[in-house]
């Protein structure tokens, strides 16, 4: 089996080229292969064609959610048209399409405190959700037999290359600058790490799996219960300061409540992931360990 992994030097795709490793041949394609590219139509289609892969994930998205909002072309070019050109070409040579989403595809539903299941209604309140709620309707419609896994709030050992850098990254960064730290205490989520996102997506792929996944780990907390479990973990102590959104300002309305269920994972016999506390223990053991 052929395994053609796009965005294979980000943070997810690091992690899931060696794991991808057990089923096949695996194509390794960097940022610098496809970033250029991944909206001229003509370019992706020939591109996957030559390749002839069996299995094409794609791991490239534009993920800069507050810039974004002042140029929502090329989010829409990226994680729409270049996703509907990606599964246009896997339907033409029968390869297998897998596509990332994102938990920012709702948040429209103010109101809500119960995990989002496959099934409900997408409702995004920025460019950036909108441009993935696209991006995953091209993907189901232009390629049946594809699986798109949703997860949320993602960091892992090799930060995230558009972003230059993660949550927890930036977290231990600040905290040693001795500045208060603002952090948004009414966003619920449930932040996840890529290696059990890889994991779990290599397990659907095992199982022939189809369709919507949501794929978090367990669990949720608001981004400031995260940055605080952080500091407690890593035994620092700076001063961390809750604020509302409104307060922090950020330029791209977030959701207040964006947890996943992950219950259809467990109908397809994969477990449920570690807790995401659990989850960040192992984040760090790593990068302790990449250290020495």
């Amino acid at each position: 089996m052929k395994i053609a992994v796009l965005g294979a030097d980000g943070q997810l795709g690091r992690d899931l080229c060696p794991r991808l490793a057990a089923l096949g041949e695996v194509v390794a394609l960097s940022r610098a292969d496809i970033d250029l590219r991944i909206t001229v139509p003509r370019y992706i289609a020939s591109a996957v064609i030559a390749l002839r892969p069996d299995v094409l994930v794609n791991c490239a998205a534009y993920n800069l959610v507050d810039r974004a909002e002042a140029d929502s072309i090329t989010p829409f070019e990226v994680n729409a048209q270049g996703v509907s050109s990606l599964a246009l070409g896997c339907d033409d040579i029968g390869a297998k399409f897998v596509h990332f989403s994102t938990d920012y595809v709702f948040g429209k539903d103010a109101a809500r405190t119960v995990p989002y299941t496959e099934d409900d209604h997408t409702g995004p309140l920025n460019s950036y959700g909108s441009s993935k709620a696209a991006g995953e309707t091209f993907a189901q419609t232009a390629a049946p037999n594809s699986l798109i896994v949703r997860t949320c709030g993602l960091y892992g050992m090799w930060g995230s290359g558009g972003k230059g850098g993660n949550f927890v990254e930036t977290m231990l960064r600040v905290a040693t600058q001795g500045k208060p730290l603002r952090v948004v205490n009414d966003q619920r989520c449930t932040p996840s790490y890529t290696a059990d996102v890889a994991a779990a997506t290599v397990a659907l792929l095992e199982r022939g799996a189809t369709g919507l996944f949501h794929v978090t780990n367990s669990g949720d907390c608001t981004w400031y219960e995260f940055a605080a479990e952080i500091f407690r973990q890593e035994g620092l102590k700076p001063e961390l300061v809750p604020v509302t959104s409104a307060e922090f300002g950020a330029v791209a309305k977030r959701p207040a409540y964006s947890v996943l269920s992950t219950a259809k994972l467990l109908a397809h016999g994969i477990p449920p992931l570690r807790p995401w506390h659990e989850a960040l223990a192992a984040y760090l053991t790593e990068r302790q360990n990449k250290s020495v």
